[in-house]
């Protein structure tokens, strides 16, 4: 499914990964939500909060760590760098309902999100967001 839209001027790769590891993950944690909204949405329907608590299932720290172990040998190598500069990337602020390895696990993933939306890589942001999210039909 490709719910995203083509940036008029995506960025380099050069300018992506000069970009703070947590502006991508913000970026990505964006598309993340997208994605899945928009998918839960199409496949199921329903009433907006129905929707709603069925996307934070998917869309939270602990869900992101499980699914980034899932698809991480799936990454190229050039995406696995940013995966790990943004896990390892010193935050001062930790998910609620995470652990601090869980939510340095889903910062790598938005990350990676991000940094393939900002580069215009939509096919590639594709097809690890759906092997990462999957949806029972």
């Amino acid at each position: 499914m490709d719910v995203f839209p083509t940036l008029s001027t995506p960025l380099t790769k050069d300018q992506a990964l000069a970009m703070d590891a947590l502006v991508l993950a913000y970026v990505g944690d964006g598309v993340q939500s997208l994605y899945v909204r928009t998918y839960l949405a199409a496949l199921k329907g329903g009433r907006a909060g129905e929707l709603h608590l069925l996307s934070i299932g998917k869309v939270s720290a602990v869900a992101q760590a499980e699914e980034v172990d899932a698809i991480r040998r799936m990454f190229t190598p050039e995406e696995d760098d940013v995966y790990r500069k943004a896990r390892n990337h010193k935050s001062k602020s930790t998910a609620k309902n995470a652990s601090v390895a869980d939510y340095r696990k889903a910062s790598g993933l938005e990350a990676v999100w991000g940094y393939l939306y900002l580069t215009g890589q939509n096919e590639r942001l594709g097809i690890l967001l759906s092997a990462a999210n999957k949806f029972e039909e």
